[in-house]
């Protein structure tokens, strides 16, 4: 692998684990609904969508392995899943990014909207390298 390959994963992990810890923090009451799910859920998430903060913190962080997975730094093990995952990231990532730009939250643009890009340049730089 080269080093823009391993520099790109570790960004994407980077960033992929600030998601995370907003997902978490969602899931444990803090009142930041405005900046997901396009402000439907200002102050505080309702339980069930508690619920879904953690399942998708634990998807992004399923994500973040088949970066690492494909980069070669992490879960060796995986290689050849990874091979075919990653094209499932890369996916993800295109449409986090297109539903942080046209979303009706301005946070979520503001805020979000440059971590998605940055999150699918980076997978797709660990996708094709």
């Amino acid at each position: 692998m080269t080093v823009l390959v391993s520099i790109s994963a570790i960004v994407f992990t980077v960033l992929m684990f600030i998601v995370v810890l907003f997902q978490l923090a969602l899931a444990l009451g803090m009142p930041w609904g405005s900046y997901a799910m396009g402000g439907k859920f200002p102050g505080k998430y309702p339980p069930g969508m508690r619920v879904g903060a953690i399942i998708q913190a634990i998807v992004l962080l399923v994500i973040a392995s088949i970066v690492l997975g494909k980069s070669g730094l992490f879960l060796p093990a995986w290689d050849s899943f990874a091979d075919k995952a990653i094209w499932f990231v890369v996916a993800f990532s295109m449409v986090s990014t297109v539903l942080n730009l046209i979303t009706r939250s301005k946070w979520e643009r503001r805020i979000w909207a440059p971590v998605s890009v940055l999150l699918l340049v980076t997978s797709v730089i660990v996708a094709v390298g």
